[in-house]
């Protein structure tokens, strides 16, 4: 009975693979048929998804912990003809443990870049952040020499899901004509004991080798996450391991940045904060009116628009995220669509298709900004969210 369930929730993860709530309850099945690695796969993929979630971190938890737990040896028959089922299975079942002719380690995509802050549209603070805090001291070697700069630790951006962070990622490795590296949970965490550390050096060692690289550690609190909220000791050794590899950029960083981007910092191991390491962090913020004018300039790029007035549109979605501005054209899209298909006449998408799609989708960061206002108020004895503090005073949150 469970294996048939197991198929038909395949099935409907193939069909809605951002389905959260699905794949967790895929590899809940999994994990109550003994099936750990395959719950563990799945446990990784849905917290790279949605990395608060509760549920997804709970599998993950289990399946961890029944991946660590001794298996019980099992002993063939005594009857049994290895030479024989060797013979059958030949061709058709891979080898194991055989590493001739294998890589050393997972090979990671390496992306060309071709994005730069000139294709980003506002957010000129942020820019000039980046700018003072990583790229001018990176461009000029000899006034770095002359002024003792030492090119030690890495950057954190912090801010509201949807504003940018990946994309001004992209950004800096472009200004500095390197590659990119994108990394999430997926890509490091594995069901054997070792492997995720192992695949954590890797990383690094193939960013060090294939320089100039940005490697860029998307949704970092899930990779580092607090020490002290683990319940095993799992993830424990990533995080060290992750600890290692940017001690270790600090004497041997030639060609290699290190960026880090996180919805939640509060949740990221303080570890990660100290000099050397990710010491320097901007937050990201939702798009101003030049950025929210961009944005939509670039969403209905492509589209059958007519008398779109842009800087009305802009200045309407004052607190809209990128990705919700990103939802807004969409929804127009898709109304015209609609109403095209039902009157049998196809027509543009007009200022009334985006001013009803405005007043449909809500921003969607007022939940961040309510964590973030508690943040703010109950734990920034040491200052660090004293811009996020600021920010909120402005939006008249505290």
């Amino acid at each position: 009975m469970n294996d048939a369930a197991i198929e038909a929730l395949r099935r409907a993860v193939a069909a809605a693979p951002d389905d959260v709530d699905l794949r967790v309850h895929l590899g809940e099945l999994l994990a109550r048929s003994g099936r750990t690695a395959e719950s563990l796969a799945e446990a990784a993929v849905a917290l790279q998804l949605a990395p608060e979630n509760l549920a997804a971190q709970a599998l993950m938890r289990v399946a961890l912990d029944r991946s660590a737990a001794p298996a019980e040896p099992t002993l063939p028959h005594p009857g049994f003809d290895w030479a024989s089922a060797e013979a059958q299975l030949d061709g058709t079942v891979p080898p194991m443990f055989v590493t001739q002719g294998a890589p050393d380690g997972p090979v990671f995509e390496r992306e060309a870049s071709t994005i730069t802050f000139a294709d980003v549209g506002g957010m000129d603070r942020v820019k000039e952040r980046l700018d003072a805090a990583f790229l001018a001291p990176l461009r000029n070697p000899e006034l770095r020499a002359l002024y003792g700069k030492k090119l030690r630790g890495g950057l954190l951006m912090y801010g509201p899901p949807g504003c940018g962070k990946t994309y001004l990622a992209r950004a800096i490795a472009g200004e500095l004509g390197a590659a990119f590296i994108n990394v999430g949970l997926a890509d490091v965490l594995d069901p054997m004991l070792g492997v995720s550390e192992s695949n954590v050096h890797e990383i690094f060692q193939q960013a060090r080798r294939d320089g100039p690289t940005v490697l860029f550690l998307d949704e970092v609190d899930a990779l580092g996450q607090r020490r002290s909220k683990m319940v095993g000791n799992a993830m424990r050794g990533v995080v060290n391991q992750l600890l290692i590899e940017l001690d270790g950029v600090a004497s041997d960083n030639d060609g290699l940045f290190v960026l880090a981007a996180t919805n939640q910092p509060w949740d990221v191991d303080p570890a990660f904060r100290r000099p050397g390491r990710f010491d320097r962090t901007v937050l990201v913020l939702p798009p101003d009116l030049t950025a929210r004018r961009a944005i939509l300039a670039s969403e209905l790029t492509g589209r059958p628009v007519e008398s779109i007035d842009l800087d009305r549109l802009a200045a309407a979605t004052d607190g809209y995220s990128g990705a919700d501005l990103a939802h807004i054209c969409e929804a127009a899209s898709e109304s015209a669509l609609l109403d095209s298909v039902r009157t049998g006449r196809v027509r543009m998408i007009g200022m009334g298709d985006l001013e009803a799609a405005i007043r449909e989708v809500r921003p969607s960061i007022g939940e961040w900004l309510d964590i973030a206002r508690n943040v703010v108020l109950f734990g920034n004895d040491d200052g660090s969210y004293s811009e996020l503090r600021d920010f909120l005073k402005r939006r008249k949150r505290i």
